[in-house]
């Protein structure tokens, strides 16, 4: 059976490559064999490979730039979700979608549920909001796994360059009012695969058709993601090729509107985990734990 993951080479798709690789073909084409943006090309893969699984994986996910290139942030995050359940939904195969706390207005401080009105503050955000809303009216058979803060061992990501700007800088200043749950694609891959049973030519999903929040247990600023990841990495600084010059304690926390962006950041990305804990019968663990496992991987790379 084909497994068609859009999106192979980013962090995410990597890790779904490396779950799901027992259970049947991995079709991961690179931008150079399947033009995304490119409907008629995606159509044609699509009736070429006739996959039985498709995880969406593929996202404009350049916030900032987003803000300057809202049509082709719309054919990555809206228009490519929809053709790809309009697929799904015609040959009666799951589609897996991964979507993100933007699509709330990131105010307060309670945990958005699943149901929370949505109300996206950046075009990155009203783009993957369209693209959830396409799905979920599709009739396909989908998941929608929300998640936050995604980061990997390998890829461009807030703890790949907190440990450079660590090795480079004496001391940094990094935002503490924005609040959320780092979570790396690992765990975004492995809870994927959790929801789906393989058999020889279909697959089964173990949780009903809808939103889904994933993101480990707890909550933290970028600020106190960076001096975790400096209290980590130090211990395991034998295993670093390069001496971190940086701790913690010369970590200055600065409101969001001491560093300005294009598009507006939610100060609240907490997102309830109730559901997908309750459908899958698991209990998330906890962004330390994650971190130190994902930074065990990049020392061992």
């Amino acid at each position: 059976m084909n497994i068609f993951i859009t999106g192979g080479n980013g962090q995410v798709g990597f890790e779904l490559q490396r779950q799901f690789a027992p259970f049947g073909t991995i079709l991961a084409p690179t931008r150079q064999e399947l033009d995304l943006t490119n409907a008629e090309a995606v159509d044609a893969y699509l009736a070429k490979h006739q996959p039985g699984l498709i995880l969406n994986a593929a996202a404009y996910t350049a916030v900032d730039k987003a803000e300057s290139e809202p049509q082709q942030a719309k054919r990555l995050n809206a228009e490519l979700p929809a053709q790809l359940a309009e697929y799904a939904a015609k040959q009666g195969i799951p589609l897996v979608h991964y979507s993100t706390d933007y699509v709330y207005p990131g105010n307060g401080e309670t945990p958005w549920q699943e149901d929370s009105p949505t109300g996206p503050l950046s075009i990155y955000g009203q783009t993957k909001l369209e693209g959830d809303n396409a799905i979920a009216e599709s009739g396909a058979n989908y998941l929608i796994f929300r998640t936050s803060w995604v980061y990997a061992a390998r890829g461009h990501n807030f703890m790949k360059t907190m440990l450079r700007l660590g090795r480079d800088r004496d001391a940094l200043n990094i935002v503490d009012d924005q609040i959320g749950a780092p979570t790396p694609a690992r765990l975004i891959a492995q809870v994927t695969a959790l929801a789906f049973t393989p058999h020889a030519s279909h697959f089964t999903p173990h949780v009903i058709s809808g939103v889904y929040h994933l993101a480990p247990r707890g909550e933290t600023s970028w600020h106190g993601f960076a001096c975790e990841v400096f209290k980590q990495a130090g211990k395991q600084a034998g295993k670093l090729d390069e001496e971190l010059t940086i701790q913690a304690g010369r970590v200055s926390g600065i409101p969001t509107s001491g560093y300005p962006t294009p598009a507006q950041r939610p100060l609240n990305s907490r997102i309830a985990l109730n559901k997908l804990e309750n459908a899958l019968g698991i209990i998330m663990p906890t962004w330390q734990s994650q971190l130190a496992l994902t930074l065990q991987e990049y020392c061992e790379e």
